[in-house]
Formats: C-alpha cells, sequence, structure tokens
C-alpha cells in the first residue's frame, strides 16, 4: 500500500484518513469530496490514476485542513506520531505540511517503529523541515523545483525565507546547486529536481535529464509538479528501484501534454489527470520493449 500524507486549503476540513478514491473532478475520502486542482489533492488523484493503470497498490491519505496557520498541520503530525506504527506501507510520501522541525523528527521516529521502514519520499514543507531538522539523508526522494533546491544548497539558511540571494539567482545551475545539496548533507539519496528540464540525481551528480516532450503551457499550470511526485511515488510503490522510477515518472508527466488537444496555461490540472493512463501505459510499454531488446511499435501522440 502506499501512503500519502498531506494538507488541505480549507481550514474547517477534519484530519481524516483512509483508502482514498476519485469521482470525477473531486477527490473523495473519508466520505468527504475535495475538489482537485493542485497541491495534495492532485498529488493523491494523480497516483490514482497511475496505480490505477499499472495495477499498483491502493492508495491511503491522511489529510487535514490547513491555510497557513499551522493548526491543522500539529494535529496531523500528533497523529502520526501516535498511529504510524499501525500501518504497513511501502511507500509513504510526505507532501505539504507546515514545515516544524521538532514534529518532524518525531514523526521520523514514528517512521522506524513501523513493521517494515516504507520507501520515504519528501516534497514541499516537509522537505523543508527534513533540511531544517538535519534529517535530510533519512529520506529516498526529495522532488524540489529549482527554487527548493536553492534552499537545500544553501548550508545557512534555517528557513527558505532565508535562502541566500546569489544562490537564488542560480537557476541555470542545477548541478552546482545539487552538489551543494550533497556536500553539506541536506539532500535525500535521490534528487527528482522538477523544472524545464527534470533532472534525476544523486550524491555523483545528475543521473539523467528529461526534458522532451516539452510543452510551454503545462509550466504555467499550477498542480504538474504535484502530479510528479504522484507518478513518482506509484513506480517506487510498484518495486522500480529509484532512477529509473523517477525517469519513467518524469518522462510520463511530460506526455500527458500530448494527449490534450488544446492545451493552454488555462488548463485544468483535472484534465491533465484524466490523460495519466494513456501517457504512462504509451512510456511504460517502450520501456518494457526496451528492456526486453525488442523495438517498440510507433507510437502515436495524442491517441
Amino acid at each position: 500500500m502506499l501512503g500519502i500524507v498531506g494538507t488541505v486549503p480549507y481550514p474547517q476540513f477534519p484530519l481524516s484518513h483512509g483508502i482514498a478514491g476519485v469521482r470525477g473532478n473531486h477527490l473523495h475520502l473519508s466520505g468527504q469530496d475535495i475538489p482537485i486542482n493542485r497541491g495534495t489533492p492532485a498529488l493523491i488523484a494523480a497516483a490514482l490514476k497511475a496505480s490505477e493503470t499499472i495495477k499498483g497498490p491502493d492508495i491511503y491519505a491522511f489529510l487535514v485542513g490547513d491555510i497557513g496557520k499551522g493548526h491543522g498541520s500539529r494535529a496531523l503530525y500528533h497523529f502520526l506520531e501516535q498511529h504510524l506504527s499501525e500501518f504497513d506501507f511501502r511507500v509513504l510520501t510526505f507532501h505539504y505540511l507546515q514545515p516544524d522541525a521538532d514534529w518532524h523528527n518525531r514523526v521520523l521516529f514514528a517512521v522506524e517503529t513501523m513493521k517494515q521502514r516504507p520507501v520515504l519520499i519528501a516534497d514541499a514543507g516537509f522537505m523543508y523541515a527534513a533540511k531544517m531538522s538535519g534529517q535530510a539523508p533519512s529520506y529516498d526522494f526529495f522532488t524540489p523545483d529549482a527554487g527548493e533546491l536553492a534552499f537545500l544548497a544553501d548550508e545557512n539558511a534555517p528557513h527558505p525565507f532565508y535562502t541566500r540571494g546569489f544562490i537564488l539567482h542560480q537557476n541555470n545551475k542545477v548541478p552546482d546547486l545539487i552538489r551543494r545539496a550533497y556536500q553539506h548533507g541536506n539532500a535525500a539519496p535521490y534528487l527528482l529536481v522538477k523544472g524545464e528540464s527534470d533532472c534525476i540525481a544523486d550524491k555523483n551528480g545528475i543521473i539523467e535529464t528529461v526534458n522532451s516532450p516539452s510543452y510551454e503551457a503545462m509550466e504555467a499550470i499550477g498542480g504538474t509538479g504535484d502530479t510528479l511526485t504522484g507518478l513518482l511515488s506509484v513506480l517506487c510503490a510498484a518495486g522500480l528501484n529509484p532512477a529509473e522510477a523517477a525517469v519513467l515518472a518524469a518522462r510520463s508527466n511530460r506526455e500527458i501534454g500530448s494527449h490534450i488537444p488544446c492545451l493552454t496555461p488555462a488548463t485544468q490540472i483535472a484534465e491533465l489527470i484524466e490523460k495519466i493512463p494513456r501517457a504512462l501505459t504509451g512510456v511504460t510499454e517502450e520501456y518494457k520493449y526496451r528492456q526486453e531488446g525488442v523495438r517498440p511499435p510507433p507510437f502515436s501522440a495524442g491517441t
């Protein structure tokens, strides 16, 4: 089973957990429907579509409402500290939670009480908390964009707000930022750096870069980074090695654009998520043929 932890931007949304599902443009969890627009709901919806496509695991979600004040995040941190030992996940992905180094560490200790240690993926706020607490190497994957990578690369910044200016302006120097992040122990063993080109890296540097297909409109659609993390989570749960999972996730996420006839910056993330089965099937079939040393059949984009 795959576990996903995060928040939704509705202050009255109660702490909820259970097997997640999708109903139209809404995520369904514990009797409640949540719009799929971006953030953790988009990540979970993408994971659901991907898992359905490859006959992967159920998605178990932990969600709470939080608009940045932290009350919901702290309630969820506390719940995880008390109850994670009761769950068995192959992969556990942490998404938007207000960064809190102390609560982060409590949850990380709780992970060690689980029956088996899951693959740990951290994005957004939880990645910040992992770096702030000095526990970045305890994770298997971080999924930063270039700005988040700059924070990881700044050994002196206690919070993203204090990332040094000269580092923030190095968006075109991703390899150097990756090197700095590992040099100072602020990166997980694997990084999937999201951007105009997606970079998969480890302590030795960039393993592979994925930059095609490229659709300029997708760069402006909020939530495409969330869908990428969702795809990565499912492929890791399917048993692929980290680098393979990251490359296939990055390629599949980009391939989604091939299946949207009129892709514009106004395209909604829910529309892209609906195309994940086609995109992921095409990419994984091509990967399978290459693994078997057989030339893949022609792939027709947009079919």
